[in-house]
């Protein structure tokens, strides 16, 4: 998606040909991103350095036993806020992911990439840890570029050495981090502390996960939001003209030239320093218009804003703006386009939050006995046999029994007073429902059977009794 071509703006739009990190012939150009500095920068490490608690910090949270969450898909087991779904709730699972991809079109519809700018692990981990460890052993960009054209000595190889060991160990922790999110950190103690050989496939998994990581932040780097990331080339279709974006005024900034260089010809802001391009984290130059590559990350804005403050002009040039609003020459507004999109983002997270906490612990199947009649019990009583299912969500045992709403009759289950369920397990028995002849007035008689845990109902459900025509 890109502004439309105005009369003061470059005609040249080779730069659609090919993303920004291909040359001509195809070959990737390595990106040296120039460390930003400004506001938003200061904001982004901040919030960075909450994310990085909150991702490492999430595995140690237990509810009732539980991990926050959990993501355990060998095993068909999800934990959501402490609540587990077993392959029973695949329902409510597919409710969610429908939920938040509908809630990822209205917040795209209304706030641009903002998620990945500011939200999305990619570039958290690639902007402030991996880029910023970059920064600290390698030097600045300019140091780094003739790092790489100098020769191998031993100091080129020290560095070089010491940044991917850096990398690779930072990876290696994120990637037992990322397994505590799927098997629990309980069982990934296990493996760190207990013998290897009783652990190879935990073992394998960590090495897989680590060297995964290791090779996106040390070789592919931002190839994984340009090439691999789908959301990039879904905000063609999900933004529009009045979605916020990081823009260019082209309007203030156009034609582009520096003062003392031109002489009497007029010109705008924009004095073609390329700022815009050297701190941007995939290589492209903002000027042209919003791009498949902008992942909104703010540095463009900062590195304008720095040079706009010492050319004393109005920092802006580059700003959060709509297509819109660039070309009315008015500042974003939270328009009542966005106030309707957030009304209807934050319905849907209600909806969802009522998915997920309504969900009951204790799910019951209750099903006749396949051919099986009713069975007469003396002159005045039918029974019919019943098969009951039952998965428990919680962490307790429970030990269920069965009473009829009305107590218009009785229950009896077959070899026990109750039916024993194992903490987050299942269970399963047979019972008959025994009715008075007195009761039975149809050939189908429906019936609400209430499941108790002790005195406490969890849980009711409808079957029907068969019985004799009348």
């Amino acid at each position: 998606m890109s502004h439309i071509q105005h009369s003061n703006e470059p005609t040249t739009e080779n730069f659609r040909d090919r993303i920004a990190t291909v040359d001509d012939r195809g070959k990737r150009k390595w990106i040296f991103a120039h460390q930003p500095k400004g506001r938003f920068y200061s904001i982004r490490t901040v919030l960075s350095l909450c994310y990085f608690v909150i991702f490492f910090g999430l595995p140690f949270i237990q509810i009732d036993e539980r991990p926050l969450f959990l993501f355990n898909i060998p095993n068909a087991k999800f934990i959501l806020f402490g609540k587990v779904f077993w392959p029973q709730d695949f329902f409510i699972f597919g409710m969610t992911m429908i939920t938040f991809v509908f809630f990822i079109i209205l917040f795209t519809a209304a706030f641009g990439r903002l998620f990945c700018g500011w939200a999305c692990p990619q570039t958290n981990f690639m902007e402030m840890m991996f880029r910023k460890v970059e920064y600290l052993i390698l030097g600045n960009a300019q140091k780094q570029q003739a790092l790489q054209k100098a020769p191998w000595t031993a100091s080129k190889t020290f560095k070089v050495v010491l940044k991917h060991t850096v990398f690779y160990l930072l990876s290696f922790v994120i990637a037992n981090f990322f397994l505590a999110y799927i098997i629990g950190i309980k069982d990934l103690e296990k493996i760190i502390v207990e013998p290897v050989s009783e652990h190879m496939v935990g073992l394998s998994s960590i090495l897989l996960f680590s060297s995964v990581f290791y090779a996106v932040y040390a070789f592919f780097r931002e190839q994984a939001c340009t090439v691999v990331c789908p959301y990039g080339r879904l905000q063609s279709v999900l933004l529009d003209k009045n979605s916020m974006i990081v823009a260019y005024d082209y309007k203030r900034g156009e034609p582009r030239g520096n003062a003392k260089k031109a002489h009497d010809q007029p010109l705008g802001d924009c004095i073609d320093c390329h700022q815009c391009v050297r701190v941007c984290p995939t290589g492209i130059d903002i000027r042209n218009g919003v791009q498949m590559e902008c992942v909104g990350c703010t540095a463009c804005i900062d590195a304008c804003n720095d040079v706009m403050i010492k050319i004393d002009k109005p920092k802006g040039l580059i700003r959060y703006a709509s297509e819109n609003s660039i070309a009315s020459g008015e500042p974003l507004h939270y328009t009542t386009r966005m106030k309707i999109y957030t009304g209807l983002c934050l319905l849907v997270l209600a909806i969802l939050s009522v998915i997920l906490f309504t969900r009951k612990d204790v799910d019951a199947t209750i099903m006749r006995t396949p051919g099986q009649l009713f069975q007469e019990r003396g002159t005045d009583s039918i029974s019919n046999l019943y098969n009951i299912k039952v998965v428990n969500k919680t962490v307790d045992p429970i030990e269920l029994s069965i009473r009829l709403a009305d107590g218009r009759g009785k229950i009896e289950i077959i070899g026990m007073q109750y039916i024993p369920i194992e903490k987050e397990g299942q269970g399963s028995g047979s019972f008959f429902i025994v009715l008075p002849n007195t009761h039975i007035k149809n050939r189908k008689t429906e019936l609400v059977l209430d499941l108790y845990e002790g005195d406490k109902k969890i849980a009711s459900m409808k079957t029907n009794f068969l019985g004799p025509v009348q």
